[in-house]
């Protein structure tokens, strides 16, 4: 057993876990964790993919008592009838410009100088969301959005193609500032991330089938436990802090994060291309 791979697979996990739905960007995190790791070749590429599944089983437990409900009153209830229309229109913008632009804006988008740029824009975007008027909230919880809302919110996910964007950040604060409630644009959030990152992962590693094997079982499952448990923590932890805070703290990460990418670009000590 190779205990120094493993003990990479946990680091990358706890990563993962930790970063994947709060909106800060869990890619440029990867990407440095996994140089600093020497942990950066085609198969570990498929290792971070598939380490997402990790951190979507625990939002689903932390949501599975919502989750279980709508699925059990589908058949009689207008209103888990309408959350799970929502949550559907919500992901399928994501579907239909993945397919179109994923290749081209790997291709071309991920350099250091658009990661930077869009970790710092997100963060004065978040600080401008988090200054807007209490007026402006008109959507307290997810069971109140209308289709429309769940429309736009799913089309302001497709910005977290771009790299560094965050997929957490574009939905949660895109939400915010189209009139969700702090806590129903997380909520949201979160159950748009159930179908969106399940599907992007069936994807992604369905097309790089190649490169997995049964030796790298115990490399990917310590992975994916070690994601399932700091998501878990991570995803608790929010929904209590955004209870009586705001998002300004990751706000100013991003921008002091979206400047340690320019450093590190500049010096040569991690390389961002795709």
């Amino acid at each position: 057993m190779d205990i120094p791979l493993l003990l990479k697979a946990a680091i990358m996990g706890l990563v993962e876990g930790l970063t994947e739905f709060l909106p800060i960007s869990s890619t440029g995190h990867l990407i440095l964790a996994g140089t600093l790791l020497g942990f950066h070749d085609d198969k570990a590429k498929v290792f971070e993919i598939a380490i997402q599944t990790g951190a979507i089983l625990a939002v689903i437990m932390v949501y599975w008592s919502k989750l279980r409900a709508t699925l059990q009153n589908l058949p009689h209830s207008t209103e888990a009838r309408s959350f799970a229309r929502n949550v559907l229109i919500g992901f399928l913008p994501a579907v239909v410009m993945g397919l179109l632009l994923g290749k081209a804006i790997k291709t071309h988008l991920f350099t250091a100088e658009v990661v930077a740029t869009t970790f710092i824009v997100g963060g004065l975007i978040i600080l401008w969301a988090e200054r807007r008027p209490a007026s402006m909230v008109r959507v307290h919880s997810v069971d109140d959005m209308h289709w429309r809302d769940a429309l736009k919110v799913g089309l302001v996910q497709c910005l977290a193609m771009i790299p560094g964007t965050s997929r957490s950040g574009a939905t949660i604060i895109g939400g915010m500032l189209l009139g969700l409630s702090r806590k129903a644009a997380t909520d949201f959030s979160f159950y748009l991330a159930i179908p969106t990152l399940i599907g992007a992962g069936a994807y992604s590693l369905y097309k790089e089938r190649a490169l997995l094997s049964v030796q790298d079982l115990p490399m990917f499952g310590v992975g994916l436990l070690v994601s399932f448990i700091s998501a878990w923590v991570c995803v608790r932890w929010l929904l209590r802090f955004i209870s009586t805070h705001s998002f300004e703290l990751f706000a100013w990460y991003r921008i002091v994060f979206g400047l340690v990418v320019l450093m590190t670009s500049t010096m040569g000590w991690v390389h961002w291309g795709a």
